[in-house]
């Protein structure tokens, strides 16, 4: 595996961003976005049981590598296991929270950026034409109290994507990890499409309260 692979590999797994503060494409997976909040509140309502799919991604890890079943394609992490086992500590200690109602509204929003994305290849929570989280989410109605923005890149399954936004491999501040178990969100909304660089993308816009 050369430089460029391995670097490409390390960008893949570290490159879900973070920013807190349209009608979706017919590219949109709008099944993927719901199994993705559904894992999202999964997560949230049974944390400690959550942590069980971590220790068995957990035993998958050879140093910082991975290499998911059936497949031949090992992928390279930042942190390693270390990351996984500390996400496993998080879970373990961490409260049951109400799940997260569907919001159409930011659902809108999040396609926005996927759609944007999906033509440019570009990372990030700034589109070229979709513009930033807060001008797009104020497009599809009003917010109250707090907002956040999580984006995963890579997994084409909702667990999988999911899981790497818990675990938040070199990501030091854990930020999609907070904006997932923030007990101050009320509502979300997801988008899910093909990414030309990383193969799928999701994006989740969470809100204290939505009013389309």
């Amino acid at each position: 595996m050369g430089n460029g692979d391995l670097m490409m590999r390390r960008l893949f797994l570290a490159i879900s961003l973070l920013f807190v503060l349209a009608v979706p494409a017919a590219a949109m997976d709008q099944g993927l976005a719901k199994q993705v909040l559904a894992e999202i509140n999964l997560a949230r309502s049974a944390p400690r049981s959550y942590a069980g799919f971590l220790r068995s991604f957990r035993t998958l890890f050879q140093g910082k590598e991975y290499l998911l079943p059936g497949s031949t394609t090992h992928i390279l992490t930042n942190e390693g296991g270390r990351a996984v086992d500390e996400a496993i500590g998080f879970l373990s200690r961490q409260k049951p929270l109400p799940p997260l109602g569907w919001s159409e509204g930011l659902a809108a929003a999040a396609a926005e950026l996927a759609e944007d994305q999906g033509q440019t290849g570009d990372i990030g929570h700034e589109g070229r034409q979709s513009h930033g989280m807060r001008e797009r989410i104020e497009r599809h109605g009003q917010w109250q109290r707090e907002i956040a923005e999580n984006i995963g890149y890579g997994p084409s399954e909702a667990r999988d994507m999911v899981m790497q936004l818990i675990i938040d491999d070199g990501v030091p501040s854990r930020g999609h990890r907070k904006n997932n178990f923030a007990a101050a969100f009320t509502t979300a909304g997801v988008a899910c499409g093909i990414h030309p660089r990383f193969g799928n993308m999701c994006v989740i816009d969470f809100a204290g309260g939505f009013r389309e």
